[in-house]
């Protein structure tokens, strides 16, 4: 196993009833409801288009479909409430009734959206801004008692590249996690995985430091999330663009499984569950 796992994180996920092991790795694929995401191919913005995505993501070896309303790319335009709505509910209530066997996750920073996607048959509530653009997102996964992706951003996506400044990226991300996930606890939020937030509020370099450093995480003793695919820091280093960096990103993703990741956000869940289980054979080997 990676190094650091003698702590011991949790190893399950209540979703909807469903107990999820994430001793073994898991895959998120990802479904944008939006026309304006950063990679051109998660943009699924008819119901249709978004459900033959879903189904395709399942057949691949997807545990948890990750759906979002609301583009974070950075400079993003914001959008109403209503909107993000709007985009959101049909695709959810579609797939959950296409594929009830699926583990929905709603990409949310707003509590009415998140509320309203859980009572339409999501189960997960995944927010880039770790609570801190809506006040009331805590209490709200805390009365839904679903699980929460606690992710590190600074500011929103309009001004977070603007406060890609760091003395220590590490470090001021592991703190705000810890402060972060005792309040979360203290409401009573059982399931919480951490996401770094690679590429939120972060120049490349603040990635591959928190990559590099990826395994001190576990010494919070919850589920980590890596969520690299497609961005900005693999083609900066390599050259085009979002769509030339899929094997850039099966590379990081199997750099972040030796390191303790539980949970592959990507847009290529084929390539993603091809790492895990060569990851996989190579543990059963020894």
């Amino acid at each position: 196993m990676a190094k650091d796992t003698f702590f011991q994180k949790k190893a399950t996920l209540n979703a909807g009833g469903k107990l999820i092991d994430l001793s073994r790795p898991k895959v998120m694929g990802i479904i944008n409801l939006t026309p304006d995401s950063f990679f051109a191919g998660s943009r699924k913005p008819q119901v249709a288009e978004a459900v033959q995505q879903a189904e395709k993501m399942l057949n691949e070896g997807a545990t948890f479909l990750d759906l979002g309303a609301y583009s974070s790319r950075p400079g993003a335009d914001d959008i109403s409430l209503q909107e993000e709505t709007d985009r959101l509910l049909p695709a959810v209530e579609a797939i959950a009734a296409q594929f009830p066997y699926a583990v929905l996750s709603v990409d949310t920073f707003r509590s009415p959206v998140a509320k309203a996607a859980i009572k339409a048959g999501a189960h997960i509530v995944n927010d880039i801004s770790g609570g801190q653009l809506d006040a009331d997102m805590f209490t709200t996964v805390a009365q839904l008692q679903v699980p929460y992706i606690l992710m590190h951003m600074k500011g929103n996506p309009k001004t977070m590249n603007a406060l890609a400044g760091y003395e220590d990226v590490f470090s001021e991300v592991y703190d705000y996690f810890a402060e972060r996930y005792h309040q979360l606890k203290q409401l009573g939020v059982k399931d919480v995985i951490i996401d770094p937030g690679f590429g939120f509020a972060k120049k490349p370099e603040h990635g591959y430091a928190l990559m590099n450093r990826l395994q001190e995480f576990n010494q919070l003793q919850l589920p980590i999330l890596a969520g690299v695919s497609r961005k900005k820091m693999i083609y900066s280093l390599l050259g085009g663009t979002a769509a030339d960096a899929l094997n850039g990103t099966t590379v990081l993703n199997t750099i972040a499984l030796t390191k303790g990741a539980n949970i592959l956000r990507v847009h290529d869940v084929k390539e993603a569950m091809e790492a895990v289980r060569i990851w996989e054979a190579c543990l059963k080997a020894n």
